[in-house]
């Protein structure tokens, strides 16, 4: 199944098992609100699908991973109810991870800006290629990582999590985010990667539903709040970014 948006798409492609679900967008794999909803209806549709025991979360290209909220549409936003709605995005892309029952793998080609490191934050297990740096460079422009705040967190741990939020500029190696936990594996090239990530799909579809499942819901212990954790963490986001500090910094990126 193919969603084309704006230039770019979410398409969805399952196999004996396997479902391959990938966004793409030509700025650099950025996440306007409409593949972002997208997105979350396509991980929520594989999740309710008996046949899908496994999803791989990919990207198009061979350039960037996810360069995170589509600036473009960030411009756009007239009012805080706007703001809220389209940061909302996010966290229905995160819950829907959060919540699917089947086990998520996410392909890392790229590096991953903002809410890209919040995508592979809410994967189960993330796979990556070396030079998929990571940043969260949202406090450049007056917001913050408040809406993926939480998946980041939990992964790699509240230290890592300040580090990537408090100096927003600086990219952090795809080895350091391997370290903190953020990455389960790396790989020196795109074939090593993608190698693993058959090995390990392969063998993910055919283990049972039921276990899976179940092993699911132990890993996300503890975030049975999340619903509403996310959706206010989205209201402060949305708040944020028509403030003065915000619209100017980002008319000085799109003037550029």
């Amino acid at each position: 199944m193919l969603h084309e948006i704006e230039g770019g798409y979410v398409k969805t492609e399952p196999n004996e098992g396997i479902a391959v679900i990938e966004f793409f967008h030509p700025k650099g794999n950025s996440l306007p609100s409409a593949i972002l909803n997208d997105l979350a209806q396509e991980i929520h549709s594989e999740g309710l699908r008996e046949e899908t025991k496994v999803i791989i979360l990919r990207s198009g290209g061979k350039g960037a991973f996810c360069a995170g909220a589509s600036l473009r549409e960030l411009v756009t936003i007239k009012d805080e109810a706007e703001g809220k709605k389209f940061f909302n995005g996010f966290a229905l892309v995160i819950n829907a991870m959060r919540k699917c029952p089947k086990l998520i793998i996410a392909r890392i080609q790229g590096k991953c800006v903002g809410g890209g490191v919040g995508l592979a934050a809410a994967a189960d297990y993330a796979i990556a290629v070396e030079g998929s740096d990571v940043k969260l460079s949202e406090l450049t422009i007056g917001l913050g990582p408040f809406v993926v705040g939480p998946a980041v967190q939990r992964k790699m741990g509240l230290s890592a999590f300040s580090q990537l939020a408090i100096d927003a500029t600086m990219w952090r190696p795809a080895d350091w985010a391997r370290r903190k936990g953020l990455y389960a594996e790396l790989h020196p090239t795109a074939e090593d990667m993608d190698e693993s990530i058959q090995r390990l799909t392969i063998e993910l579809s055919h283990t049972s539903s039921e276990a899976i499942a179940e092993l699911k819901k132990v890993l996300w212990e503890g975030t049975e709040n999340w619903d509403e954790l996310l959706q206010h963490r989205a209201m402060i986001s949305g708040k944020l970014v028509v403030s003065d500090t915000t619209k100017t910094a980002l008319e000085k990126i799109r003037n550029r």
